[in-house]
This record gives structure tokens, sequence and C-alpha cells, in this order.
């Protein structure tokens, strides 16, 4: 069964190739973003499923499969005509998820997604992602870019809230009745200081957005 939220990047310079991917995936419920250089991909918008071509113009397809891996926890499907196992070898060490060769049918393709998709979700239930934040439930700790972010009870807590749907702008008594309690009635300057915090700790003073009369959400954190 398709999951028509399921984000997928196609990072593939053959227009024909791009344009035949594009078209297939979003009748079939994906949204699709479309790009054709490494620059591209390494300013790419949030995706889950990432369909990596390795011959690119501009840079080496292994080198940007390592760099999609350091950065991002979506699966990473390489589509390519090398087919040697050489090949294949340094794709999945170096993080993809899966490896198709050109030429192949599509309904082969959506299978491979949504076996990968099925696995991303099954082994990370218990983590929400966020650009290069990384916040592990379970263990409740986070990572920025990789480096770990130390953070209070409280502070972890508020992020949290915020991740779990980090495009919906999150009311402040909302926030404050999730965090502490739904009795809580002292003063809300308390929550503008743990924002502070966590903006300061996450080192980015956008990386929680401030939306006037209404709240706060999730800034990119790219």
């Amino acid at each position: 069964m398709t999951s028509p939220s399921a984000r997928v990047l196609i990072v593939e310079d053959d227009p024909g190739i791009a344009g035949s991917l594009d078209r297939g995936l979003t009748r079939a419920g994906y949204v699709t973003e479309t790009v054709g250089t490494v620059e591209q991909a390494r300013t790419a918008e949030a995706y889950d499923v990432v369909l990596l071509d390795l011959g690119l113009p501009d840079g080496d397809g292994i080198d940007l499969c390592l760099d999609l891996r350091r950065r991002s926890d979506a699966a990473i499907l390489v589509i390519t005509a090398r087919g040697e196992e050489p090949d294949r070898v340094a794709a999945l060490d170096a993080g993809a998820d899966d490896y198709i060769v050109k030429p192949f049918g599509f309904a082969e393709l959506t299978a491979r997604i949504r076996a990968v998709l099925r696995r991303s979700r099954i082994t990370d239930t218990h983590l929400l992602s966020h650009g290069r934040l990384r916040i592990d439930t379970r263990t409740r700790q986070v990572t920025s870019g990789g480096e770990d972010v130390p953070l209070t009870p409280t502070e972890f807590d508020i992020l949290e809230c915020l991740a779990t749907d980090p495009g919906r702008v999150l009311a402040r008594q909302e926030i404050i009745e999730r965090v502490w309690n739904t009795h809580w009635y002292g003063p809300t300057r308390v929550l503008d200081v743990h924002i502070a915090a966590l903006r300061r700790k996450l080192g980015d003073p956008s990386a929680i957005l401030t939306v006037y009369a209404r709240g706060f959400r999730l800034g990119d954190l790219r």
C-alpha cells in the first residue's frame, strides 16, 4: 500500500529518466522533488527516500551517498547503470539501503521503495528527525548535525513537542499543558526562558521560531 505522505528526492541528471520517475511516483501518491546535481541534492528539502543516480555531472554519487547518510536518516535507494559487484559494495558501504540497476520496471521500483520505507519505520519508530536534528524518544538523546546536544528534562520535553509535528505552530498554552500539566497556573514566561535555552544549545536563534500571537514552531534546521 502506498504511503501518500512519503517524500521522495529524485537525484538524476537525465531529464527523460527524471521526468518519467517524477510522473510515475506522483501518480502513485508520493510527494516528489527532482534535482540533477550533487549540489542541488545537498540543499534539498526534507525527504523520506532518496533515489540516487551515481553518475552525476558535478561530483561522485558515492561521496554524495556518504554525505546524505551523515546528515539524514532517509532511506537511500541507488538507481544506476553500474551493475558490477564493486559498485554495489561501494554504495552499500556508503550507506545505501538498496541498489537497483537500470533498466528496471516501475513496479519493481515502487515495491523496493515500499520495502525500505517499511524497514525504516519499523526500526525508527522512536526517532524524530527534522533537518539536521535527531531526537531519540526512547533514550531521550538529541543530536544536531551528528553532535550531542545535552538538554534538561524540561527542554527535551519541549523540543519533543515541537518535533512531533515540526510544520505545525504549537500554541504557548498547549506546550505548557503538555510539558508541565493541564493545571499549570504559573507565568507563561517560564516557557520563553526554556525556548531561549534551547535556541542557544541548538546553536541557532532560528532553530525555534516565534509566530506572533500564535506560538512556536521549529525552523528549517538545515
